[in-house]
Order: structure tokens, then C-alpha cells, then sequence
């Protein structure tokens, strides 16, 4: 499989890795059937994401999207954390293998995972502002 360069720099060196202990909006998504797990750690302030660390069990490809969406959404608000989509995620790594685009895929639900659980402990109900999540992991189904 060819990877391009980015996509290989935020394997071999991926940003913003670890917790956030004080986070108020964390989110989990993937499957341990597929082999690829995210949970993604938001620290919001004023409306703006002042920080966002990820830990991300799979694939070159998990890792190094996880690693771009965070970089993405950093010093954003939570709208334009909202907007964030997979197409923009592989668009900023130069691209990814056709098997690999789930990763991308995860990697826009971990933010929306977490954003969903910011509102929640706000006590505002987060599907009209994130959408509905998909929990399944239909992409595993063609296997790889």
C-alpha cells in the first residue's frame, strides 16, 4: 500500500497522543472487531477546543488520522469542530489508500463522539448539533 508523506509522518511521529484527566467532552468509537479503537479527549473553553489529545489502537492509518484531526480542530470553536468531515481529513494527509478511507471516517466520528459528550454533560441534547452517531462498524463487513 502506498502511503503518501504525510500520512506516514503522523504514523511515525503522531501529535497531540495521551489523556486529558480534566476533559469535558471525551468519545470513544470503533469496533474491537475491526481492530480500530479511538477515543478522543476535548478540553473546551469559552466555546474554543484550548486542547484535544487522542488515543487511537489500530493502524498506521487510524493513527495518522486521528493525529491530523486533532491538529485540525485545535483553537477551533465547536462549530468549526462540527464541520470537520473525513473527506477534509484525507484530504489534509495528501490522501489515503481506497481500504483505508474507514479510517478517516472514524477519525471525523471520535470528534463528533466527544463534541456529543460535551454537550451531554452541559445538559444540552447534542443531536441537532452533531447528528446521529453511527455505532456499528459496517466497513469491517468486506473484511481487508
Amino acid at each position: 500500500m502506498n502511503y503518501s508523506a504525510k500520512v506516514m509522518d503522523h504514523f511515525s511521529n503522531p501529535r497531540n497522543v495521551g489523556e486529558i484527566p480534566d476533559a469535558n467532552g471525551v468519545g470513544q468509537v470503533g469496533n474491537p472487531t475491526c481492530g480500530d479503537i479511538m477515543k478522543m479527549y476535548l478540553k473546551i473553553e469559552n466555546n474554543v477546543i484550548e486542547d484535544v489529545k487522542f488515543k487511537t489502537f489500530g493502524c498506521g492509518a487510524a493513527i495518522a488520522t486521528s493525529s491530523i484531526a486533532t491538529e485540525m480542530i485545535k483553537g477551533k470553536t465547536v462549530d468549526e469542530a462540527l464541520k470537520l468531515t473525513n473527506k477534509a481529513v484525507v484530504e489534509a494527509l495528501d490522501g489515503l489508500p481506497p481500504v483505508k478511507i474507514h479510517c478517516s471516517v472514524l477519525a471525523e466520528q471520535a470528534v463528533k463522539s466527544a463534541l456529543a459528550d460535551y454537550y451531554t454533560r452541559q445538559g444540552i441534547d447534542p443531536e441537532p448539533f452533531v447528528g446521529k452517531l453511527e455505532e456499528d462498524c459496517h466497513h469491517c463487513e468486506g473484511g481487508f
